[in-house]
């Protein structure tokens, strides 16, 4: 009897070690593989799952884009602002409501999608190799200087060139804003 109810303490101890190691730890990082151990560290620097909030706002984005291409010149300026004002609610209660959803399935299917590419893929050596790259200090740096690198070329290239682009995006607008009037009156 005593050695029955140690097996059974044994076990539920086993099963809640069991259980609590799979909630708290990714399903390709339970193994004491150190490859396994890389692929978790790996994706943690990385944050492969971002890709699926682009892919989420990018009908957003281009519907608003559409949205002003199609009111410019069809409404008064004040009108296409409170139209699209009243547009970003929506747009924003989309993106509040299936953010989280692609996010959570991105997560779910890292263990069945990515990593077996990159225990495929990449030996230890060179998993310890992109981890040092994307922790290193210098890629950080040179991240944090992109905004201050684009702005200087984008404000460089304005100025130079705003002169001839300007009447080329003027002649753009007004011929799609014709297009799109036509198309919109004729029967």
């Amino acid at each position: 009897m005593f050695i029955a109810r140690m097996t059974f303490r044994f076990n539920r101890l086993a099963v809640a070690t069991l259980l609590s190691a799979c909630v708290a730890t990714p399903v390709w990082a339970q193994s004491a593989d150190g490859k396994a151990k890389l692929i978790d560290k790996l994706l943690t620097l990385w944050h492969p799952e971002d890709v699926v909030v682009m892919m989420v706002q990018r009908p957003a984005a281009d519907a608003v884009q559409q949205a002003r291409i199609a009111l410019q010149g069809r409404v008064t300026a004040e009108r296409r602002d409170a139209t699209l004002k009243d547009m970003a609610v929506d747009v924003q209660k989309y993106i509040n409501e299936a953010t989280p959803i692609a996010l959570d399935t991105a997560r779910r299917q890292l263990a069945s999608s990515v990593v077996p590419i990159l225990q495929q893929q990449f030996s230890e050596e060179e998993l310890k190799q992109i981890i040092a790259m994307l922790e290193s200090p210098v890629k950080k740096k040179f991240e944090q200087m992109i905004p201050q690198m684009e702005r200087a070329l984008g404000e460089k290239v304005v100025a130079e060139s705003r002169a001839a682009i300007d009447p080329k995006m003027q002649a753009l607008t007004q011929a799609v804003g014709l297009k799109l009037r036509a198309a919109t009156t004729t029967p």
